[in-house]
């Protein structure tokens, strides 16, 4: 079943507020190639699979989190957290191959960083079983709003990421703040 991305976002606000989360006054528009996906967790804004291009043998996935007016411990230390995730191949520093870009967008102001390698994040927070993706790709984002941070966050197969890059490029751009 196809939506209209209007309807997805429509979709994903009905769910939070069943789900007993108020709806965010973080808009954006999700490119119609991507799915939903129930949020696994209250600060999970939104989840979406992002389809795997052809020869990858996984899809990516991008979460929306938020975790309150002052909650998330900041754009830096968030930054550093998703670079630390990335190990590289030939062992060097995850830091000097990632890029990095402070933009405002529709007022708001968007760190964003890039970086590829292996990802080796926790699968659960706090848990002590880690992924092991080689061939993996990051690009996540720090949305500063009025009411607090919000947390964006795209991994999956490099390919994957690569193709999906206008995409995550125009999801971002669809991003106001209605709070």
């Amino acid at each position: 079943m196809v939506f209209m991305p209007t309807l997805i976002l429509a979709v994903v606000a009905a769910a939070a507020a069943l789900q007993g989360a108020p709806a965010s006054p973080l808009t954006f528009t999700p490119p119609a190639a991507w799915h939903t996906r129930p949020a696994a967790s209250s600060m999970r804004v939104a989840e979406f699979v992002v389809p795997r291009a052809q020869g990858d043998a996984q899809d990516a996935e991008l979460i929306v989190y938020f975790f309150g007016a002052s909650g998330g411990g900041g754009v830096e230390a968030n930054i550093d957290r998703w670079i630390g995730q990335m190990q590289q191949p030939d062992g060097s520093a995850s830091k000097d191959k990632a890029r990095r870009d402070t933009q405002t967008i529709n007022g708001l102001k968007v760190t964003t960083v890039d970086v590829s390698g292996t990802y080796v994040a926790e699968m659960r927070p706090g848990a002590a079983e880690h992924h092991n993706s080689p061939g993996f790709r990051l690009r996540a984002a720090v949305v500063e709003t009025p009411g607090g941070a919000y947390y964006i966050k795209m991994t999956g197969p490099a390919k994957t990421i690569a193709a999906a890059d206008a995409d995550f490029k125009k999801f971002l751009a669809s991003l106001r703040y209605t709070g």
